[in-house]
């Protein structure tokens, strides 16, 4: 292991990992809810590195939106290099997994939908993939059997398992994998169920991989 392998734990790769790949429309019951159409492939967009808020620090509303929604998801975080690479061989490029905030600056998106322009302004904002502890593949033999939670002040949001997913994580990784190099560190975002909703400044938001990993964040205004 040289210096930068050490200097780069994978535990962290939300100080270091370059790319952050969501994917849309993923769970049947988020689609209906959404009124859009299930699709034969996944949606991709992209959010930059600073998009990331570890806990301990804040999601941040941006001053634009008056209707910022929580997207609950599962993340994967590549453990190695990974270009083209088949669905059969898909899994052994995992390193681990977090949970992740997919934050929406809802009313925003509508308003890129209806001028068919691309999600930036509405996904890509400062601290809008709120993450958890990192999750090693070892613990989560099967990701495709998992539980995850959301809580606004207390009050259950979201629930969803991930054997609901429309694209299995293998068939997501291949197919990103053929589209964007994914590089050690990056993370893929694989949808949420539904129940997604608006927060507001000071709610506190809780959320969780059941019997896993929970984390917390605040949402707050921007100071500029």
């Amino acid at each position: 292991m040289g210096i930068m392998a050490a200097s780069r734990p994978l535990s962290r790769f939300w100080e270091w990992g370059k790319n952050i790949v969501c994917v849309g429309r993923n769970y049947a019951d988020h689609v209906r809810e959404m009124r859009s159409a299930v699709l034969s492939e996944p949606v991709l967009f992209l959010k930059p590195s600073t998009a990331y808020a570890p806990e301990g620090s804040p999601i941040l509303m941006p001053a634009y939106t008056r209707n910022l929604h929580h997207e609950l998801e599962l993340g994967v975080v590549m453990g190695k290099r990974c270009r083209a690479v088949p669905e059969a061989a898909a899994m052994d490029y995992v390193g681990g997994y977090a949970l992740c905030l997919d934050m929406t600056a809802r009313d925003v998106q509508d308003e890129c939908k209806k001028k068919g322009l691309p999600w930036t302004l509405a996904k890509s904002f400062t601290a809008s993939c709120p993450v958890s502890a990192f999750v090693p593949k070892e613990k989560i033999p099967d990701p495709h059997k998992l539980k995850l939670w959301l809580r606004v002040n207390g009050e259950l949001r979201q629930e969803g398992e991930t054997a609901s997913m429309i694209f299995s994580i293998p068939y997501i990784i291949s197919y990103v994998s053929k589209i964007i190099t994914l590089e050690e560190g990056d993370i893929i975002l694989t949808g949420t169920p539904k129940g997604v909703g608006p927060v507001k400044e000071n709610d506190e938001i809780e959320a969780g991989i059941h019997g896993l990993v929970s984390m917390r964040f605040k949402v707050e205004k921007p100071e500029y």
